[in-house]
């Protein structure tokens, strides 16, 4: 299969998923001194990844650290494919476990393990335990970023899987970028990033930023710091915009045509099925690179509500990610049905009406979000 595509790394603190990303790309992708400094990822990472067969993708490195999982899920809603990180003389760890759950909660399937620090312990302790978290039949790769081993095994592998993965590519849709960096530059203003959820981005583009519903145009495109005229779904990218200030727009903003239909919402019917009952209490909703804390009703039958304080930009076919307010966790992950629902009671006609089909490169015509009528909802169900 050809098109973009990202691979996105996961895994716990210190396992070296930074250290590993740049002996793959040549790419150090921890860019604030802070995270220089103490070694330490906090921000999300980019960098140009070119495998054996000549194919480029992007690789979005991830922080491991338990407070910085908003910030992972961010990264991880527009990846791939994943690259697991789990250290030979650590083996999983806490962070591990809950990176794992928000990738199944994204229905991120394909990817590789790196057994990293294979050259300073044995690493079969650790290749055991990440069977038993991830599967049997996952791909493993003992490596080490320090002295080159395993290297080469491992984007052979990386080349293998994501030659049958699908790139976004292949789905027509409306423009829907995420966004999740803004900064400016001198003598061409504010520039935006993020990955292409959904549509073809092109120079000269007339599009909307959500929430605050400002018209904006596409002025240039950069792929990896090379300009470009056109950038498809699956790409990550760079994105100089005029029409607005760079005050004014801020990561977890949306980028879109308006075709894209996406709207501010702060109730979203979902179906999911949650190990342990999470009806009425507070939790974060995770959708593409923003975040609402809210409530979950049960509507029966695997289908729940959420009534939540912040906009959320969804559409029908997305997936999103819920975590536990207090003590913060990851519960799982859920479908978009409605993402512009009213409230309504379980079992009501409102309430069932709906069936999921879970493609996040378009809006089915039987899902089309419904007029949006209304502000921020009660916190409560």
């Amino acid at each position: 299969m050809t098109g973009p595509l990202t691979l996105g790394t996961a895994g716990h603190v210190d396992h070296g998923k930074t250290s590993l990303v740049a002996a793959l790309t040549g790419c150090d992708t921890d860019r604030l001194p802070e995270e220089r400094a103490r070694g330490l990822s906090i921000a999300l990472g980019y960098a140009p990844l070119i495998l054996p067969n000549g194919r480029q993708i992007s690789v979005i490195d991830v922080p491991g650290h338990e407070r910085f999982v908003r910030t992972m899920v961010a990264g991880a809603t527009g990846i791939d494919a994943y690259l697991m990180v789990i250290a030979a003389d650590d083996g999983v760890m806490p962070q591990t476990r809950e990176h794992w759950t928000v990738l199944r909660a994204l229905n991120i399937r394909r990817g590789v393990v790196a057994i990293t620090k294979a050259d300073i312990a044995d690493p079969a302790a650790a290749s055991a335990q990440a069977r038993d978290l991830l599967g049997p039949d996952v791909s493993l790769i003992p490596c080490s970023a320090r002295t080159g081993l395993g290297l080469a095994n491992l984007t052979e592998r990386l080349t293998t899987i994501l030659t049958h993965t699908e790139s976004r590519a292949r789905h027509v849709g409306p423009v829907v970028l995420h966004i999740d960096r803004v900064f400016a530059v001198k003598g061409a203003g504010t520039v935006v990033t993020g990955t292409l959820w959904s549509g073809v981005l092109r120079r000269g583009d007339r599009l909307a930023v959500f929430p605050i519903d400002q018209r904006i145009r596409v002025r240039d495109l950069r792929v990896h710091e090379t300009p470009v005229d056109q950038v498809p779904a699956g790409q990550r990218v760079a994105v100089n915009v005029t029409g607005v200030h760079r005050e004014h727009i801020k990561p977890g903003d949306a980028l879109v045509s308006t075709e894209a239909k996406i709207r501010p919402s702060w109730i979203l019917d979902l179906q999911s099925s949650f190990k342990d009952d999470p009806s009425g209490r507070y939790v974060h909703l995770h959708h593409g690179t923003r975040s609402s804390l809210g409530r979950l009703a049960s509507l029966g039958d695997g289908r729940w509500q959420f009534r939540g304080r912040d906009p959320l930009l969804a559409r029908a076919g997305d997936r999103v990610v819920i975590r536990a307010s207090s003590p913060p966790n990851t519960l799982g992950g859920a479908l978009v049905l409605d993402p512009h629902a009213k409230r309504h009671r379980p079992n009501s006609r409102a309430a069932t009406h709906r069936t999921a089909r879970p493609d996040p490169g378009y809006s089915p015509p039987d899902l089309e979000p419904k007029a949006f009528g209304g502000g921020p909802a009660s916190l409560h169900p």
